[in-house]
């Protein structure tokens, strides 16, 4: 296949000399370029000189997406304006977006990372690869196409929405590879299905990033597009965009990069280390990024490190799929409850497809209620919604120790997006 974009490194230790060089490096950078760096830390009393292990890191002070906002318009720029070759934004919705400048540097680095994702799912430069997420601000799209072209293979940056579009080239160019949101790949399956095109598509891979997919969406896409498999890609506009990981052909965890990039799970109360194995929220800190580096940035993100070797035989370590954000939580009744706790007791009820929201009101008692709707699947009867809903209500009171509604709705009945489906609709406000 020509040019590899693996690691170089071949141990644990050659590994930590590569932390411990871009961490120095980083701290140094960020010391010298950045007042926001400089002030901070100053606070926590310590100075790039202090830097000699990688244990040194947790003297560092932390980075939240509040500092990123309060910085607007440009967080964390350790470089001269001169040297700043593009911006991108999250895809944020409230406050002020949290924007991040890249160095010319920068952009071949995110790309050779990206391109290391595309390798690890073991594409080849024959394959075609349809991008279907937003282009802009946003790096999704540019960040998919860049690391696409640096692999090799052939890009059909064809953005979200326009789903017309979307069917032709795929009958027309016979892509191998859809790039996009879950909700999208579900779309895009759901209305080729409705076409009766899917026996006439080359769909084999589908790599998924930007929210998280239940199983039962995974499986629906794949059975439609009758793929290989399905990727999981995670990543944040503050480290340089989507392309931080990706689960290899084997599915046993997303493999991440750590000679970019140094991950700790902590927990998100206490801000110490989990046990190995234990959920706890991703804190980055970059190695080699220069316009906006991050350290030991909050990301909210929520998962857990995964012990031992992947089959493929990998060197890169690997942390689960996320099962959502910290600030993704929701409060019914005292109760705390993340979506993937929904999922997870869905998942266990037959005759559901994967599309479900979640109602939370408070009524004129005072009192919260929440309702959840979920969709019937594909040709599924309705004689036994009754008795799914009793069933489905039953386990949330066990698992979740919280009483909800279920309502069973039609297939195709909740909305469908080309972005991130909204399925927490908290209405108590």
């Amino acid at each position: 296949m020509g040019r590899t974009f693996m690691p170089a490194y071949t141990s644990s230790l050659e590994l930590e000399a590569i932390q411990l060089q871009g961490l120095k490096w980083t701290v140094n950078h960020a010391y010298n370029g950045s007042p926001f760096y400089r002030e901070s830390f100053a606070r926590a009393g310590v100075k790039p000189e202090d830097i000699r292990t990688l244990d040194d890191l947790q003297r560092l002070p932390f980075v939240t997406a509040q500092d990123l906002q309060e910085g607007y318009p440009f967080p964390l720029r350790s470089v001269p304006y001169e040297r700043i070759v593009r911006i991108h934004a999250s895809s944020g919705t409230t406050g002020k977006r949290k924007v991040m400048s890249y160095t010319r540097k920068d952009i071949d680095d995110w790309a050779d990372m990206f391109a290391r994702c595309y390798e690890l799912a073991e594409l080849t430069p024959e394959d075609r690869v349809q991008i279907c997420v937003g282009y802009g601000v946003w790096t999704a799209g540019v960040g998919f196409q860049n690391g696409c072209e640096r692999f090799g293979a052939m890009a059909l940056p064809v953005g979200p929405g326009n789903t017309e579009m979307h069917l032709q080239f795929l009958q027309d160019f016979q892509p191998s590879v859809i790039c996009s949101t879950a909700s999208m790949a579900l779309l895009l399956a759901e209305e080729a299905e409705k076409a009766g095109i899917l026996d006439s598509l080359n769909v084999k891979k589908v790599i998924m990033g930007a929210e998280r997919s239940s199983d039962s969406m995974r499986d629906k896409v794949r059975s439609l597009f009758k793929a290989d498999h399905i990727f999981d890609i995670p990543g944040l506009t503050e480290v340089y965009g989507p392309g931080t990981g990706l689960d290899c052909v084997h599915h046993t965890g997303i493999h991440y990069f750590p000679d970019f990039y140094i991950l700790e799970i902590l927990d998100p109360e206490t801000l110490e280390p989990v046990r190995p194995g234990e959920t706890g929220e991703m804190v980055y800190t970059t190695l080699c990024k220069e316009g906006a580096p991050l350290i030991r940035y909050r990301s909210r993100d929520l998962t857990r490190l995964l012990p031992g070797e992947c089959p493929c035989g990998s060197i890169l370590p690997r942390h689960d799929r996320i099962m959502g954000r910290s600030d993704d939580m929701f409060i019914i009744r005292g109760v705390n409850i993340y979506p993937s706790h929904i999922e997870e007791i869905l998942s266990r009820h037959p005759g559901l497809a994967s599309e479900y929201q979640v109602i939370l009101e408070r009524k004129q008692d005072g009192k919260d209620y929440m309702e959840i709707r979920v969709e019937r699947s594909q040709g599924g009867s309705k004689d036994t919604d009754a008795l799914v809903s009793k069933d489905i209500a039953t386990d949330l009171r066990k698992s979740l120790l919280v009483s909800g509604t279920v309502e069973i709705v039609d297939y195709g009945s909740l909305p469908r997006t080309g972005s991130k489906s909204k399925r927490i609709l908290d209405r108590r406000d």
